[in-house]
């Protein structure tokens, strides 16, 4: 049997960083050692006890942890893929531990990066178990926003040979001016669950302090770990540096994935759009075995606690069963639930990605993921919860939410059979994250310019950096640029005789408070009248409420009462509760390879194929969608026409995600009204897009290959949108992130208002009188890539332009121009119930003729 690792949470996104600012160092005192450790039952090398505790386990290694161990003796660093539950902790783990305690020397040996600090409890108890193996006398500790003050500050005067934490407080780490001395023993750095970073800032600034690492103990072999990437050697590169050759190391470890999907009853009563899934949950309820652990996972945090609220209400008897985990409940009710995952005591639980990750859930059994997963990487992480064991088979219950995502299902069920995971491409050089290193640089222990820059491009994300633009970010430190030097507040950053470091107290105090690149409306803290926190919620939703409001959270029935400094207090409701938070962010687009996948499946379903159960299931949609139109195919477009009274429509279904398509219907929009004059009302989903207007227009002539030319794509977009709100609301982040905007210290915090009003007033500074500023080509970049994923798009447009698209002229809406019909209404002001005008059009559609259009 082999080793298997603790599982971990993963809040991406959705948790705010870790702020908790670095006190002024207090007075050395000698800290307290623990008690000696008993003399280890086994013999010989470190690498040989660790063996036979491994043997004394029932464990017999890997060739891939053999291979690993061996990688790492050689002094070589690299990428460890392999499935969920294959032992990858301790295959990056016992080589270093080995040679550490062979060393035994003091001071910081080994640093366990997680993207999680909420695991690294579980992470702790991992590394802790082979010490029992060893003479040595290490000490393994955790150092994360969740540590103890007294902890932190033990730590200040001797790091453990050990240390788990997180990219924010490995940040803060780095600020210290004695960083250099205290980071020159390490040897090694496992980062844990590499591929949730690997295409994010908080990545970037994962590779900036790996770099700065690398500076400061030269020899430092550096391991990542995955189970879900498709550019491994891309990632390795990305993890190690530029100068240095990675090593891959991986294993054809098969865990079957067994995929089954709950289907509807009768899929014509079953609802055609939305997200929520509730005429599917007594069915879940009914498949449900409270006797085998299962773990119930949601999209957002919203549809969660509104599960958790409808099972507990058809299942009362299953309440001491049932519990409910999210990022934004309070750590000790998840701590406590996940406990009791672990120890059987709780048999149901209801989540969100809280649980995607890292704590090893052994009773764990099934899966079941509400509504469409949305991406393969993402399927394969949930299902692998299951049967968290070398071998076993994950098990996965698909629930659709909505028609359409029957057919969803089945790409995803052909998808994850073909194991077509989606690819994870590190950013290129966001300048914001390096100003915000600049800083942390300077006040660990200060830089000279030309040793930071070379540091700064052994960063793959950085490698192509200018002396240009290292300098124009070393200026927006020092002065805040050009348009901003006259304000001190912006000068974070001086040099003395040669070496930038930063002389103000103050300065160094926010920088230590907002370190990070998570970005979010600021986080209200939830709590009782009469004492007690609940967790978190957006600012921006408790600004709307009133007292006596009424909403759910973390399973409770919660009225508002008040909101003061940053806190809303609440009282336990008697009524019934009327809303839901929610929170930002939390729409997931289709990713490429289920995008891929849906449309080979509706090609098979446009041949005739209704073999697997999903389509099956769906036949009676699809078919009408045949009759009325035509079912799409793989390789074109199939675009629909009509007149309704709402005006003239233009549906057009490429399945390529919600991101591309809010990207191409603008840019659809803006040539077509080259052509003809017209104004365009759009809505878009993750099937199509629709374009309507009052006036006659000519689609079927306009439907041409130059309509999707990439010629003047970028032009054109920039045109087609407002691309400086866009960029205005883009600019809110990149500013936070690069220190221009900053919340303030505790008991003076800004609110989200006063955060936007601040990075709104310098953006239009910057564009008045600075407008080739990095930071603004920065901002604008993003919304092209983040809000359109514009090369995703410009691939779109390559297929669309290849393949002739497909015109249907339909009497009205087919069903999948229906959910856009349904999506742009739901928009709309209307004295009529969103339901009601659903429910009617859906009758309306229902007894049309069905003859071909």
């Amino acid at each position: 049997m082999q080793p298997t690792r603790p599982r971990r949470n993963r809040m991406r996104g959705k948790h705010a960083p870790e702020r908790q600012a670095e006190s002024p160092k207090p007075a050395r005192t000698r800290a307290k050692r623990p008690a000696p450790r008993s003399p280890s039952p086994y013999k010989g090398t470190p690498l040989a006890q660790l063996r036979q505790w491994f043997a004394a386990k029932g464990w017999t290694p890997y060739a891939f942890q053999e291979e690993a161990w061996a990688a790492y003796a050689r002094g070589d660093s690299g990428l460890i893929h392999v499935p969920t539950g294959a032992g990858k902790t301790y295959a990056a783990y016992l080589g270093p531990l080995a040679d550490v305690a062979e060393r035994n020397q003091q001071g910081l040996q080994i640093l366990y990066l997680t993207p999680l600090r909420a695991v690294s409890r579980d992470v702790g108890q991992a590394l802790r178990e082979p010490l029992m193996a060893l003479d040595a006398d290490l000490e393994v500790e955790s150092r994360t926003g969740d540590t103890s003050s007294s902890v932190r500050q033990r730590q200040r005067e001797r790091l453990p040979q050990v240390l788990i934490t997180t990219p924010e407080s490995l940040s803060l780490l780095l600020t210290q001016e004695q960083a250099a001395e205290n980071f020159a023993s390490l040897r090694a750095v496992i980062v844990d669950e590499w591929h949730e970073l690997l295409a994010s800032k908080r990545g970037t600034q994962v590779e900036l302090a790996l770099a700065r690492l690398r500076h400061f103990a030269p020899g430092l072999r550096i391991w990542a770990l995955s189970a879900t990437l498709a550019n491994l050697e891309e990632a390795a590169r990305t993890v190690v540096g530029t100068d240095r050759e990675p090593t891959l190391v991986s294993a054809d470890l098969q865990r079957p994935v067994d995929v089954e999907t709950l289907l509807p009853e009768e899929v014509d009563t079953f609802p055609w759009a939305g997200h929520l899934g509730f005429s599917m949950l007594p069915r879940v309820a009914d498949w449900l075995d409270p006797t085998q652990s299962t773990l119930l996972f949601t999209n957002t945090r919203s549809q969660a606690e509104r599960w958790f609220e409808g099972l507990r209400f058809l299942r009362p008897e299953w309440e001491h069963l049932l519990a409910l985990h999210h990022g934004s409940i309070d750590r000790e009710e998840r701590e406590r639930v996940e406990g009791g995952l672990k120890d059987g005591s709780l048999r149901l639980v209801v989540c969100t990605s809280s649980l995607d990750l890292g704590v090893d859930f052994g009773p764990v059994e099934r899966v079941i993921q509400i509504g469409s997963p949305k991406g393969i990487g993402r399927t394969l992480q949930r299902a692998g919860r299951s049967a968290h064991r070398p071998g076993a088979t994950c098990r996965i219950l698909f629930v659709p939410t909505h028609a359409l995502e029957l057919v969803e299902m089945a790409a995803a069920r052909d998808a994850i059979a073909h194991r077509e995971v989606e690819p994870r491409t590190p950013l290129s050089k966001p300048l914001d994250v390096l100003a915000q290193h600049l800083v942390t640089c300077a006040l660990g222990g200060g830089f000279t310019r030309e040793a930071l820059r070379d540091e700064v491009r052994t960063a793959t994300s950085y490698a192509s950096l200018t002396d240009e633009e290292f300098d124009w970010a070393l200026t927006l430190v020092r002065e805040g640029g050009p348009t901003l030097r006259a304000y001190p507040e912006f000068r974070r950053v001086v040099e003395v005789d040669g070496r930038f470091r930063v002389p103000d107290v103050r300065l160094a105090r926010l920088h230590r408070l907002n370190i990070g690149t998570i970005t979010s409306d600021a986080s209200v803290q939830l709590r009782y009248w009469s004492g007690g926190t609940l967790g978190t919620v957006e600012e921006s939703y408790v600004s709307r409420l009133k007292p006596g409001d009424t909403f759910l959270f973390a399973g409770r029935r919660l009225e508002f009462s008040r909101f003061k400094d940053m806190t809303a207090y609440v009282k336990p409701a008697k009524a019934k509760a009327t809303q839901t938070p929610r929170w930002g962010g939390s729409r997931l687009p289709l990713s490429t390879s289920l995008a891929s996948a849906m449309r080979r499946t509706l090609e098979a379903a446009r041949q005739g194929d209704v073999t697997r159960d999903e389509v099956a299931a769906a036949w009676p949609i699809l078919d009408a969608q045949a009759r009325l139109s035509r079912i799409p195919g793989d390789g074109g477009c199939l675009a629909e026409t009509c007149r309704t009274r709402d005006g003239y429509h233009l549906f057009l279904y490429p399945f390529e995600g919600r991101l591309v398509h809010e990207g191409l219907a603008a840019l659809l929009a803006l040539r077509l009204t080259r052509l003809q004059k017209a104004t365009f009302s759009l809505s878009v989903n993750d099937y199509g897009l629709e374009l309507i207007t009052s006036t006659p227009f000519p689609f079927d002539e306009a439907l041409r290959p130059a309509l999707f030319t990439r010629e003047h794509l970028v032009e054109d977009i920039l045109e087609s949108v407002n691309l400086s709100e866009l960029a205005r609301r883009q600019f809110r982040d990149i500013a936070r992130v690069a220190g221009l905007v900053m919340p303030g210290l505790p008991g003076a915090r800004k609110s989200t208002r006063q955060v936007q009003a601040s990075a709104a007033l310098l953006y239009d500074v910057f564009v008045k009188y600075d407008p080739d500023n990095l930071l603004l080509r920065q901002a604008r970049r993003e919304v092209l890539e983040h809000q359109f994923e514009q090369g995703r798009l410009a691939r779109t447009l390559e297929r669309l332009e290849a393949h002739p698209v497909e015109v249907v002229h339909v009497h009205r809406p087919s069903p999948l121009g229906f959910p856009l019909v349904v999506e742009r209404i739901s928009a709309s002001v209307s004295n009529e119930s969103l339901l009601d005008r659903v429910q009617r059009l859906k009758e309306r559609w229902s007894q049309a003729d069905a003859r071909p259009a």
